[in-house]
């Protein structure tokens, strides 16, 4: 490691900003955690591991170009639960911000975002992607597919031996866990030179719902049935939005190339679905409550 870094990271109380801040202090790094809520549990877990925590939200300007003064980097995620406009407008204040600091940007957007998938969160995070280009930023992209880790948003129905999905049984999609997102990121921050201008598409595995379940059952050691969620029970929980999503999921679905993906990132593990599964605590996720 040539450089310490100081790196202000943003949404790092969620998945994939968590995973980020923890890599960098593994590495040795200085962390400016942002978070909403400086209280909250994972908050004060990065607070004990070392890195600082700043109270702000990319809306905050002031705040964020506060915690850039003397950083070296800045990751930066926007999250689409505010509606597609506020996320635009988010990446491009994170954008403008670094512009302002002079500091290198990460950008997470999502996978295939630049291929005109007409996926609203995913055109919401294209338009901060032809922002931090047109101002000529300093800034790496990186756009995972699908987390592996969104299995958790089924535990109800996995506990009930369930395992359902808005796609058919046979329909592949890629995905990726947020650990090997946040391992590729500090590789790209440690090595800004060589990944400035640069974009990749995130992911470690791709495999069909029925083989997940299958890999899942093995890795468990419970049994489970496939259930296709109707896209009109995706409509009424969680929008048309959502709804584009998994129908463009099935018509087209997210391309990546995973080789060349290892090749540029050689040290990183890119779990596939079962070393991946093989990882988390399923004894006390599958737990029932009753």
């Amino acid at each position: 490691m040539a450089q310490k870094l100081t790196v202000v990271v943003t949404g790092s109380t969620g998945k994939q900003g968590g995973a980020v801040a923890r890599a960098l202090l593994e590495r040795g790094h200085k962390v400016r955690a942002v978070t909403r809520d400086p209280n909250s549990g994972q908050a004060k877990l990065l607070a004990n591991a070392g890195a600082a925590v700043v109270a702000a939200s990319l809306e905050d300007t002031a705040a964020i170009r506060k915690a850039l003064e003397g950083a070296t980097s800045l990751f930066a995620m926007t999250v689409p639960f505010g509606g597609t406009e506020t996320e635009t407008r988010q990446g491009i204040a994170a954008a403008d911000a670094a512009k302002a600091a002079g500091v290198h940007l990460v950008f997470t957007s999502v996978g295939n975002a630049n291929r005109q998938t007409g996926v609203p969160h995913f055109d919401s995070k294209y338009e901060v992607e032809k922002h931090s280009a047109k101002i000529g930023i300093r800034a790496t992209i990186l756009a995972p597919v699908s987390f592996m880790e969104n299995l958790y948003f089924i535990k109800e129905q996995l506990v009930k031996g369930i395992y359902a999905a808005a796609l058919p049984p046979t329909r592949g999609l890629a995905q990726v866990a947020v650990v090997d997102i946040g391992a590729v990121a500090v590789r790209v921050l440690e090595d800004a030179g060589r990944f400035t201008g640069r974009r990749f598409d995130l992911a470690g595995d791709e495999l069909a719902g029925n083989n997940a379940m299958a890999i899942l059952a093995r890795v468990t050691g419970r049994s489970f049935t496939y259930f296709q969620v109707p896209l009109d029970v995706i409509r009424q929980r969680m929008g048309e939005d959502y709804v584009k999503m998994y129908e463009w999921f099935d018509r087209v679905g997210y391309t990546v190339d995973r080789a060349a993906l290892r090749r540029e990132f050689p040290d990183v593990a890119f779990h596939n679905f079962e070393s991946w599964a093989k990882t988390q605590h399923w004894n006390a996720l599958l737990q029932s409550n009753e």
